[in-house]
Formats: C-alpha cells, sequence, structure tokens
C-alpha cells in the first residue's frame, strides 16, 4: 500500500523538504538548514511544522459529550467548550490504544486528534467522522510564535494554551488550538485545504521557518513528551508513563477502567525514567538500561540533545530510580555510561 501525501506535499518540496515515510505517509523530515538548526529555531525563536498526519475525528451532534465521556480515560468536566484536553483511548486491558488531544469546539461538537495510525481505531471507538483528508493542520512552535503569527492575523495569538477557537481567514473557517508537542509555547491551526497552502506560505513569510519531523522528535524528547509506539503502546500503561493526571478516577467510567483501578492497586511494575549519556553519544531506542548489573529494562526513546549537547533517553524500567542514579546503556556492542535524570531534560523558554 502506497504512503499517503499530504496536501501540501509539493509546497513542502519547494521548501526543500527531504521525505520521508511516517505513519503510513510521506512527511518532511528536515529541511535544507537540517534537523539541528530547525530544533534550535524552535526553542529560541519559532517553527512551523505539518502535522497533517494526524488525524481528526468530528464528533458532532446530540450525545457526544456523553460518548466521548463514557470512552476517554479523562474527565472532560475539569473543561469547557473552548478548551482542548489531552487524553487516552484504552483497551479493556488497560493498555493504551491511543493518546489524543481533544478540541471541545461548542456544546456537542468536538475534534478528536489521534496519532496518524491510530486514526481508524478511533473511528471505531467513537461516533465521529474521519476529516483527516479535508484540512491541513499546521504547528506553528517556540517563544516567539505569537508575536510573528500575530502579523498575519492578531487572531492567532490570541489563544490561550489549551483554549480553542475558530474564526474565518482568507474566506474559510480555521479551528486554532493552543497546543503543541515541543515543550514550547504555540498553538496548531487546522486550516481547509482551499487555504493551507496560503497560510503555510504566509507562515514562512513572517519568518517563521519549516520544520520536519527530525525536529519535532527531538524537542518532544528534550521535553519529555511520550510518543505513541514508544512510551506508550499495546504493551504498556498511562500509569507506567507517570500519566496518571489524565486518569478521571471520579467520573462513572471509561474503558479500561477495571484494569486501570486494578492496576493502581498493586502497584506498577515499571515506570518511565530519564537517562542522559556522560558525553555527546546519541541515545536509542530499544538500547537496554544496566542498573548495578541488572538488566532494567530498554529505552523507549533516544537521541541526542542539542540544547543540552549530550545523549538523552526515555525507558520504562524495572524500578522507580533517584536523579544521578548511575547507569549503563548497552548500545551497539558499546557500554556507554550514562546517569538517571529529572523529567523534563529541557524546559521551554521563559
Amino acid at each position: 500500500m502506497t504512503d499517503r501525501r499530504p496536501f501540501l506535499y509539493d509546497t513542502h518540496l519547494e521548501l526543500g523538504a527531504k521525505i520521508v515515510p511516517f505513519g503510513g505517509w510521506e512527511m518532511p523530515l528536515q529541511y535544507a538548514t537540517g534537523t539541528l538548526n530547525e530544533h534550535l529555531k524552535c526553542r529560541n525563536d519559532a517553527v512551523v511544522f505539518d502535522v497533517s498526519h494526524l488525524g481528526t475525528v468530528r464528533c458532532d451532534g446530540p450525545g457526544m459529550f456523553d460518548a466521548l465521556q463514557s470512552t476517554l480515560t479523562n474527565d472532560l468536566k475539569k473543561v469547557a467548550p473552548g478548551r482542548a484536553q489531552y487524553t487516552h483511548l484504552l483497551n479493556e486491558d488497560g493498555f493504551v490504544v491511543d493518546d489524543i488531544i481533544v478540541w471541545w469546539l461548542s456544546e456537542n461538537e468536538f475534534d478528536v486528534m489521534p496519532n496518524a495510525s491510530n486514526t481508524s481505531g478511533v473511528t471505531s471507538a467513537l461516533p465521529g467522522v474521519d476529516v483527516t483528508a479535508e484540512r491541513c493542520v499546521l504547528a506553528v512552535q517556540g517563544p516567539k510564535a505569537r508575536e510573528r503569527v500575530a502579523t498575519i492575523d492578531p487572531r492567532f495569538a490570541e489563544i490561550g494554551r489549551f483554549h480553542v477557537t475558530r474564526f474565518e481567514y482568507a474566506g474559510a473557517e480555521v479551528r486554532v488550538a493552543g497546543t503543541g508537542y515541543t515543550g514550547e509555547d504555540g498553538l496548531e491551526i487546522a486550516a481547509p485545504n482551499a487555504v493551507a497552502d496560503q497560510l503555510l506560505r504566509a507562515l514562512v513569510a513572517a519568518g517563521i521557518a519549516p520544520a520536519g519531523l527530525g525536529a519535532r522528535d527531538t524537542l518532544r524528547l528534550e521535553a519529555a513528551l511520550p510518543l505513541y509506539g514508544h512510551e506508550l503502546s499495546l504493551n504498556s500503561t498511562t500509569l507506567e508513563a507517570r500519566l496518571g493526571w489524565v486518569i478521571g478516577w471520579d467520573k462513572a467510567t471509561f474503558r479500561g477502567r477495571a484494569a486501570v483501578e486494578a492496576e493502581r492497586a498493586r502497584g506498577c511494575a515499571r515506570l518511565l525514567c530519564g537517562v542522559k549519556a556522560d558525553g555527546r553519544q546519541p541515545l536509542r531506542d530499544g538500547a537496554s538500561v544496566i542498573v548495578n548489573g541488572v538488566n532494567a529494562g530498554t529505552l523507549t526513546s533516544g537521541n541526542y540533545s542539542p540544547v543540552l549537547e549530550h545523549g538523552i533517553g526515555m525507558g520504562l524500567l524495572k524500578g522507580d530510580f533517584t536523579e544521578g542514579t548511575p547507569v549503563t546503556i548497552e548500545l551497539r556492542g558499546r557500554e556507554v555510561p550514562a546517569t538517571v535524570a529529572a523529567l523534563p531534560f529541557v524546559r521551554k523558554a521563559k
């Protein structure tokens, strides 16, 4: 089966993108300046990512609040229309089917945003319609994101963190959320295909550099944000990833609740921990983590931190290790000295 191309594929090529397969899509990995420069541009200024490979399941109509509330882990009563919420979809055994952002637009209107490869699974669990092909999603991230996007339309810059709004731009309705996946301030814009190219070009003209999936991954790793298929999967749980705050313990039910309650009662066999290498060696997922001569688990994510200038990684480890605990990372036949690190590795710019 051929990977899908985002609507803006040709525009990305024109902007100098290197394209790679990702989650069933052909997406930009990096542009001419490279991943390292794109990463640092996001930490110090602003970049734009095309994240149109993420799904949009539109749940619009009577009963949608109850459908989402009884299926997803988080409690929608903690928020209200005009807000976004991070949540999980579990199976009945308590493992993570997907991690999701819900955009709550009006009383019975929600845009549910699953990961690229999981859209069909989310659609089968919720009474919504997959509208992914009808829109593009552009994520503007960085400490100067609002300053720069305000030069295009000040309404973009007015969206609060984890708030959602919509308004007309270039004759079409755009939906905007104060969300992102870099650890920096920013916003995500869902624009109909008809105006997406115009919007992307306007963002670039405003000094917002295009960035690819390479920088998006190193940024989210520095911020210790989980990636589905790595920290979260059908073999791991919300509690193991230290994300118990996305569980609505006070609401009546959600899918997988009995399994999660049993896990909470007995305690987690593994917990997500961060590690940092003593040197610049990039760490990689799948590498074994040795603590006191015992294999404590494997890294779920690893790379080089452009900000810290050494290797970093996260892993689900057997034990709750304190910061500074010495460990050894077995990496492609090498033993890399490292220590347990506090998460996140890098906090967003002031």
